[in-house]
């Protein structure tokens, strides 16, 4: 698709039915999901007041996807910690953590296709293993940088000179929880490693 074509333009009325105004007919949200996966680029619009609902619309198109048989691809788990970011100090991280890791999917989807195509799961569990390590390295350093003024080293004890002086704030109690979940995530990974290694003895 050339990079300078503009993005198709679907308009949605009152009775909530989708115009596509490149080929003036009606469509579905299965007409626009076949239109995600053909790479083919689009927005949606409200008919009446012009406001941009493409996000709206295309979360409902995957709510529509996790319904039909066989189809799921987000966890419960995954879902209840989504929910547990909205309203969180670290909301606006989490969109471009998850772009990330979707991107670095995308990019190593064909090496994933190969493996399973030729040996099915134990190459292609490796890949993928591999890429959610290298997600979580990229999130604990995004971590890091969102606390900059937290001591990497051996804590420093209080000089007894200092009077007057205010004491450190105490540390963000939601970034301490993130860490640990972190940590747990990464001991589950060491352990499905070291049964795999087991396994294949």
């Amino acid at each position: 698709m050339p990079a300078n074509k503009p993005p198709t333009v679907i308009k949605k009325y009152a009775n909530r039915r989708l115009y596509h105004m490149g080929t003036s007919t009606y469509v579905t949200l299965e007409d626009l999901a076949k239109m995600v996966r053909a790479g083919e680029d689009f927005v949606v619009s409200d008919a009446k007041s012009g406001e941009d609902i493409t996000r709206a619309v295309l979360a409902q198109i995957i709510f529509e996807q996790e319904n039909k048989q066989g189809q799921n691809l987000l966890p419960t788990t995954f879902l209840r910690q989504l929910i547990r970011f909205y309203g969180d100090n670290l909301q606006a991280l989490v969109p471009r953590y998850l772009e990330f890791s979707m991107n670095s999917l995308t990019k190593d989807q064909s090496k994933l296709r190969a493996q399973m195509e030729k040996t099915f799961a134990p190459a292609a569990y490796n890949v993928m293993e591999d890429q959610v390590r290298a997600n979580m390295a990229f999130f604990t350093e995004a971590m890091r940088m969102w606390t900059p003024f937290t001591p990497s080293g051996p804590p420093v004890p209080p000089d007894p000179t200092a009077q007057g002086q205010d004491e450190a704030a105490p540390p963000n109690r939601e970034l301490e929880r993130l860490r640990q979940q972190m940590d747990e995530m990464q001991q589950k990974l060491d352990g499905l490693t070291r049964e795999r290694a087991s396994s294949d003895k």
